[in-house]
């Protein structure tokens, strides 16, 4: 039973961009890098994303990157930010990442959500034909948490199910989610939540109060915890920062079109003809993200945790400019 220590601690989320001008293979190197960087800044946690059929995003497999980047860091917590559970066997998840605890004790997270990650056609094909959809993703959970814990699992027929290889302490398991429903979920079951207000930045500013009355003492977990995961930059004056998230901006408008593609340069976002709508869109979300001097993002990282109070606070941070990216976390992690 594991009791957390209350302490902000920060963390990183990695979706893998793609960037214009580039490829799959450098953005995953740029993964590997960043991963070591974050471990020897101290971060907290290193999670990698779920996507599939993506220009944009180059991770489609946490479980295997996971592997490569325990080889590459000493002492960093490594995990899924997530992995997409409705579609795979939770048996086989569990084996997955029973396999990454053995080879890394003690810093396997292991986060999972329903979101498809996708286009239908691509989660069709994925599932290969398989019924068991996202509406059995709450008896999943619950079979997976069973598994990790070499206990019996829910579901009928399964009961005496048991993954291996064994291992001292499981892998701590998270849920994902955008939604009420999720903290919901994640409250009933007794787990830990991280919630991604980069998505939805416009959800019930109690979404963790929620999560919090209705948490139920879980295996892993005897008392609530939160993570909020929200978009940022730091740059060393206020006008880089706004500058090189101008990339975001338009990116964030391509994805809303549907067709997000790679991650577009300055140049690029700054020559846009955004069009009036657009540009309302993204002045509300301005400041549902923390973007500045590191002076300024952690002013706004501490008043996000103390809205919303949260235990962790998770940051995506992605520039078109490589050292841009390393830089940004490096100013953080010396001012926090």
């Amino acid at each position: 039973m594991v009791t957390m220590k209350n302490k902000i601690k920060l963390s990183v989320l990695d979706q893998s961009p793609v960037k214009t001008g580039s490829n799959p293979a450098a953005a995953l190197q740029e993964t590997i890098e960043l991963a070591s960087l974050c471990d020897q800044l101290a971060y907290h946690r290193y999670w990698v994303a779920e996507h599939h059929a993506s220009d944009a995003l180059a991770g489609c497999s946490p479980e295997v990157l996971l592997g490569r980047l325990g080889a590459e860091t000493a002492q960093i917590r490594l995990g899924s930010g997530g992995v997409m559970l409705p579609y795979y066997s939770p048996y086989k998840v569990a084996e997955n990442f029973k396999i990454l605890q053995t080879l890394y004790p003690d810093r396997m997270d292991l986060g999972v959500g329903r979101a498809p990650g996708t286009d239908p056609f691509t989660a069709s094909a994925i599932r290969y034909g398989s019924r068991v959809g996202a509406e059995h993703f709450p008896n999943m959970v619950v079979d997976l948490q069973a598994l990790l814990n070499d206990n019996d699992p829910r579901t009928p027929g399964m009961e005496n199910a048991r993954a291996f290889p064994k291992v001292t302490t499981p892998p701590e398991m998270w849920m994902l989610g955008s939604s009420e429903d999720s903290a919901v979920l994640a409250a009933l079951t007794g787990l830990p939540y991280n919630f991604a207000y980069f998505i939805n930045p416009n959800i019930r500013p109690d979404i963790f109060e929620l999560y919090r009355e209705r948490f139920s003492e879980g295996p892993n977990l005897d008392a609530p915890w939160t993570c909020l995961t929200l978009f940022s930059i730091t740059a060393d004056t206020e006008e880089e920062a706004m500058r090189l998230s101008r990339s975001r901006d338009l990116w964030y408008c391509r994805l809303l079109q549907g067709n997000p593609g790679p991650f577009p340069s300055v140049q690029e976002a700054l020559a846009y003809p955004y069009s009036p709508g657009e540009l309302r869109t993204l002045e509300e979300n301005r400041g549902k993200r923390a973007v500045g001097t590191p002076e300024q993002v952690k002013e706004k990282l501490l008043s996000l945790a103390d809205q919303f109070q949260a235990d962790e606070i998770m940051l995506v941070t992605i520039t078109h400019d490589t050292e841009a990216r390393r830089r940004s976390y490096e100013l953080l992690a010396d001012i926090w």
